[in-house]
């Protein structure tokens, strides 16, 4: 039986693009082997990459803090020129979560966001610092979820302001996250 750690693997899911860029990986970054990291794309320190997910930086960058997780299926990517002609990369701030399944797409999310499973957020979008996207929602062009609310809906609209433990929860997330990571690093193994 052939035994590989997950830490010596990572550098197979990440992918230069010639005359584009490579990714560039903080330290105790963990991607996981099935995802595909392509081209301009930062990750920060102890961020995390799940399984199958996409990271296309091509037409422009993606950038993603410290301690962010960005789960399961997710697929970001980034957008070379928008309807007025500007420049929309895909940057990602810190202690953000990122639900299995999302969809981002030239868009930002600050530090401490929160964006639920299945969700799509799209070009000019933005889920400011300690705000959330609901589950299944659909942030169009443009709009912006400010801090302290949770939004939901397809179109995504405001719902309600955050609770006290919904606030508290956003930088534990991420920590669990993390931990969880540094499990996957330390002991996944390829059979």
């Amino acid at each position: 039986m052939l035994v590989v750690r997950a830490a010596g693997r990572r550098g197979l899911a990440t992918w230069a693009l010639e005359g584009v860029g490579r990714p560039s990986l903080g330290a105790g970054v963990f991607i996981a082997p099935s995802a595909s990291v392509v081209g301009d794309v930062k990750i920060g320190d102890g961020s995390n990459v799940w399984y199958n997910c996409v990271l296309r930086g091509d037409v422009n960058m993606i950038s993603v803090g410290e301690r962010t997780n960005i789960q399961d299926g997710t697929v970001i990517h980034v957008a070379k020129n928008n309807a007025q002609g500007r420049s929309l990369n895909t940057t990602i701030g810190n202690d953000v979560t990122v639900g299995h399944a999302a969809l981002l797409h030239a868009c930002t999310l600050e530090d401490l966001s929160f964006v639920g499973m299945n969700a799509v957020v799209m070009d000019g979008a933005k889920v400011s610092t300690g705000a959330m996207l609901a589950a299944g929602s659909l942030l169009t062009p443009g709009k912006v979820v400010p801090s302290g609310e949770l939004w939901g809906g397809r179109p995504a609209r405001y719902m309600r302001d955050l609770t006290e433990k919904e606030r508290e929860f956003l930088p534990v997330s991420a920590e669990k996250y993390a931990e969880l990571a540094r499990v996957h690093m330390e002991n996944l193994v390829k059979v």
